[in-house]
């Protein structure tokens, strides 16, 4: 008897870390209200609805289910490509093979607006990235002296003087080539 009792407290010791692991994977309740109320108002315009805890939850953990059977079904789809990356492709297959086909295209609409703005700003920030290169060519640098001087160009050398191109007959250490 005392080693199902000694069983039972090493259970019970197990169940809160359980519960912080659900509460870790759920997604945040802030979210999950504002996703909720903001769907049952275009429903319904007439009342203001309020939620209880516990219907937040159920609409919490049900979410993150369908995460869960959602990506574990384009994983198989992915893996079946023989592939390591599941891609949007995946996630479209998956959710017609466990039937919720009528996701699909508003989640390729939402996809591509996704897939616009990212691309403008990825076209904004590699002409900044551009100029912040140029810019850091002409940035101060130490020259072990405790002074700044600036980094030369590609056309100057350390003095800032025009670098000497080697003439036809001078191998790169300034050497005359030939006998």
């Amino acid at each position: 008897m005392a080693e199902i009792e000694k069983q039972k407290d090493k259970e019970k010791e197990k169940l809160p870390a359980a519960t912080v692991q659900i509460e870790q994977e759920g997604l945040p309740k802030t979210i999950v209200r504002r996703l909720v109320k903001d769907k049952l108002s275009q429903l319904s315009t007439d009342t203001d609805i309020s939620l209880l805890r516990d219907s937040l939850l159920a609409f919490s953990e049900s979410a993150r289910i369908f995460i869960h059977y959602l990506s574990a079904t384009a994983n198989d789809i992915c893996k079946e490509s023989k592939r390591q990356t599941i891609n949007a492709e995946d996630v479209f297959k998956a959710l017609e093979e466990i039937e919720f086909p009528e996701f699909i295209e508003p989640l390729r609409a939402s996809l591509e607006v996704f897939r616009q703005r990212n691309s403008k700003r990825k076209s904004g920030s590699s002409k900044s990235t551009e100029s912040n290169k140029k810019a850091k060519l002409k940035e101060p640098v130490e020259n072990g002296k405790g002074k700044m001087k600036e980094q030369p160009s590609d056309t100057e050398n350390e003095d800032g003087q025009a670098a000497e191109q080697p003439s036809d007959n001078e191998d790169e250490d300034g050497q005359a080539e030939g006998p």
